[in-house]
């Protein structure tokens, strides 16, 4: 594993930015390769962890059914959710996506964006992640990355 600079999140944009990443993203939940891509955008934002965003084409869609919730983010605009099922399991909301994303968000279109809380296991270039705390944000901690992040201990108030 190549060793990536140290970013802190008080260093990203507000409004966030979006980019695309170079590397690999996996997600494993009991057995299933939910998804690998090297196709992936990030979106970085003030106090955040990256939220990884993967093209459809590179998700076991099969698995994912829209679950009827979504949720308003000003920047990006109308998320919609899904439900990771197995025939062992449901997993409420373990993935969202923008279908019709705001302007400047193009990019991540369709794409799939999942709880690292909710999943067995979720690597970016095969370091595992860490969840940002919380189930609202969903963003994935690597070891290059440093906050402290919204959400997190100490950040009472926001």
């Amino acid at each position: 594993m190549k060793q990536k600079d140290k970013e802190s999140v008080w260093d990203y944009p507000r409004p966030p930015g979006i980019e695309l990443y170079p590397g690999l993203i996996e997600i494993v939940h009991r057995g299933y390769n939910l998804a690998s891509s090297s196709r992936v955008f990030r979106v970085l934002e003030t106090s955040h962890p990256p939220v990884y965003y993967i093209p459809p084409e590179d998700v076991m869609m099969e698995l994912l059914r829209k679950n009827g919730r979504t949720s308003l983010c000003e920047f990006k605009g109308m998320a919609v959710y899904f439900d990771l099922v197995t025939t062992e399991e449901r997993i409420n909301n373990a993935a969202w996506c923008y279908d019709n994303p705001r302007r400047g968000f193009e990019d991540i279109k369709g794409c799939l964006a999942f709880y690292p809380s909710k999943l067995e296991a979720c690597y970016v270039d095969g370091e595992m992640v860490k969840a940002q705390e919380g189930d609202f944000y969903g963003g994935w901690i690597t070891s290059n990355i440093e906050g402290p992040f919204k959400g997190g201990p100490g950040t009472r108030g926001w």
